[in-house]
C-alpha cells in the first residue's frame, strides 16, 4: 500500500506577512506591560512617601518633652494649650516613666525603646530613656523628619526646679540639653503643694505660660530672642492668682534629703521599685538593678548567706559566707524656706509671680543673660501677641 504526503507549506509571502503582524503584537504588549509596572511602581512609592512627608511648613514646629512622664498630666494640659489655637505643629518626645529627678544623665550601652503613642493634634513618642535621652534622640534627626523645632519646651512638671533642685531635675537636664544642640528652650514647672493642689492647677499653669511661650516663639523667628540661655519658669501654687512675671536668680536652697530604711518584708517590693505615684517620696534608685558589674559578680557565689537588715547599724561581726543586703527610700521633705532676697526664685514664687530664671551654659556670661533677658521680658510681653 502506497502511503501518500502532502506538503501543507504555507506561502512564502503569507508568512512574512504573518512574522510581521506578530511582532508589532508582542511590541504594543509590552509597552503597555511596561507603562502599567511603571505607573504601579510610582503609585506605590506615592504611597510608601506619604508616612515620611514633611511636615506642615506654615506653622512653626515645637517640641515638647516633660521629666514626669508622657502620661503625665502637665504634659497633657500643656499640649492642650498649646493646640488651643492652632498655632504650632507639635511633637512630642518624652519619657515613658517618670524621670523626674534623672539629672542629665544619658542611656548609654544600652538599647532604647520608642513606641508611638496616640496623642490628638501632635505626634508623640514615648522613650525608654531619660529626658536627655528624649531630647538628644528628637533633635538628631533620627525619629522625626525635620531638621530641627524652633523651641523645645519641657514641661509642665509638677516639681519645683527652683535653687539647687534644678541640678537633679530631669526637667531641667531635657532643656539644657536643647540649648546645648542649639535650639532655645524653656523649663516650665508647677509649684505644687501636697494636700493643696489639684490638676485643675496644672491646667490653670500651662495656660498662664502661653504668652510667654507665644512671645519667645515669635522673637526667635526674628532672631531678637536671647541667645546662649534656657528660661526655668515656675508658676506659683495660684496660677489664676500671679502677680505677672518677674526675673529671677538660681538661689541655693534645696528640697531637704531623708533616706530611711524600709523592711523587705513590709515592703516586698522595696528590692525592685520604690513608687510610680506623684508624691514627695521620690524613686532616685531602682535598687533592685545591678549597681556594676561587680555587683553581679558578687551574687554568682551562691555559698553566700544573704542576711537582710533593716536598720542603719549592724551589731556584731559577719563571717566571711555572709552578704548583708539593706533597703533604703530616699524622700524629698518639705521646709519652710527662710527669708531671702526677694529676687531670688523660690522667694519670687512664694510670693505669688511667675518666676524666670534665665540659666546659661557658661557661669561667666550670667551677668550678660541675666540683662538680655531682663530687656527682652520688658518689651515682649507688652506687644500684642
Amino acid at each position: 500500500m502506497t502511503t501518500s504526503v502532502k506538503n501543507n507549506f504555507l506561502p512564502p509571502s503569507l508568512i512574512s506577512n504573518l512574522q510581521q503582524v506578530l511582532i508589532s503584537r508582542n511590541d504594543a504588549v509590552e509597552r503597555q506591560s511596561t507603562n502599567s509596572f511603571d505607573s504601579t511602581s510610582s503609585s506605590s512609592r506615592s504611597r510608601n512617601a506619604e508616612p515620611n512627608a514633611e511636615p506642615d511648613c506654615s506653622k512653626p514646629v515645637v517640641l515638647i518633652t516633660n521629666g514626669e512622664g508622657i502620661d503625665s498630666p502637665g504634659l497633657t494640659f500643656l499640649v492642650q494649650a498649646l493646640l488651643s489655637d492652632g498655632r504650632f505643629n507639635l511633637h512630642v518626645c518624652a519619657p515613658q516613666s517618670d524621670k523626674s529627678v534623672a539629672g542629665h544623665s544619658m542611656t548609654v550601652r544600652e538599647t532604647v525603646t520608642v513606641c508611638s503613642v496616640e496623642m490628638s493634634g501632635a505626634t508623640a513618642f514615648e522613650v525608654s530613656g531619660t529626658p536627655v535621652d528624649c531630647v538628644s534622640l528628637a533633635l538628631s534627626g533620627a525619629l522625626f523628619s525635620w531638621s530641627k523645632p524652633v523651641l523645645v519646651i519641657s514641661g509642665m512638671n509638677r516639681r519645683s526646679s527652683c535653687g539647687r533642685n534644678m541640678f537633679y531635675s530631669g526637667a531641667v537636664a531635657a532643656a539644657r540639653e536643647a540649648l546645648i544642640c542649639g535650639v532655645p528652650s524653656l523649663c516650665l514647672s508647677f509649684d505644687w503643694k501636697k494636700d493643696a493642689s489639684c490638676e485643675t492647677d496644672l491646667k490653670n499653669a500651662a495656660n498662664v505660660c502661653l504668652p510667654l511661650i507665644y512671645a519667645a516663639v515669635r522673637d526667635i523667628e526674628r532672631g531678637t530672642f536671647p541667645e546662649s540661655c534656657l528660661l526655668n519658669i515656675e508658676i506659683p501654687s495660684c496660677p489664676l492668682e500671679n502677680k505677672g512675671f518677674k526675673l529671677t536668680k538660681q538661689s541655693l536652697w534645696r528640697s531637704p534629703l531623708s533616706w530611711k530604711a524600709v523592711s523587705a518584708t513590709r515592703h516586698p517590693a522595696a528590692g525592685q521599685y520604690l513608687s510610680n505615684q506623684q508624691s514627695l517620696g521620690i524613686k532616685l534608685a531602682q535598687l533592685g538593678r545591678d549597681a556594676s558589674v561587680a555587683g553581679a559578680a558578687r551574687r554568682l557565689n551562691s555559698n553566700r548567706k544573704i542576711i537582710e537588715i533593716e536598720s542603719v547599724g549592724v551589731a556584731g561581726k559577719l563571717n566571711g559566707q555572709q552578704t548583708v543586703k539593706k533597703y533604703f527610700r530616699l524622700e524629698l521633705l518639705e521646709k519652710e524656706r527662710e527669708d531671702a532676697d526677694d529676687n531670688l526664685d523660690f522667694r519670687a514664687v512664694e510670693d505669688g509671680y511667675v518666676s524666670v530664671t534665665p540659666l546659661s551654659l557658661s557661669p561667666t556670661d550670667q551677668s550678660k543673660i541675666e540683662t538680655l533677658v531682663s530687656n527682652w521680658i520688658t518689651v515682649a510681653l507688652d506687644r500684642k501677641q
